[in-house]
């Protein structure tokens, strides 16, 4: 009874945001393995819930690229001033970044 429950909130929830389309997508198998993982972690009821939040996602970063374009693009190619106070990494500071690993 809770699943329907759920689905049904899910259904009045997509409804509310407009009308919806269909959107087919070809999967190869190891995606589709890569999927499943996924939504097993994150605990996603759904294959079109976990492919919306890859668009979220997916959007976000545009977004982020596009933010750093446009400061790319308004600095014409020198470098965005350092906030007050922040010093330029130098060479070594910048090799060692370079060598960590998260």
């Amino acid at each position: 009874m809770a699943e329907k429950k759920k689905a049904a909130a899910r259904r009045e929830s997509a409804g509310s945001l407009g009308a919806s389309r269909l959107a087919q997508v070809r999967l190869r198998n190891d995606e589709v393995l890569a999927l499943r993982e996924v939504m097993r972690t994150l605990r996603i009821d759904s294959t079109s819930d976990a492919l919306r939040e890859g668009l979220r996602l997916l959007a976000r970063e545009a977004a982020e690229v596009g933010a750093a374009e446009e400061i790319r693009a308004f600095y014409e190619g020198s470098h965005a001033p350092l906030p007050e106070g922040v010093v330029e990494p130098d060479e070594d500071e910048l090799a060692a970044v370079d060598e960590m690993q998260w």
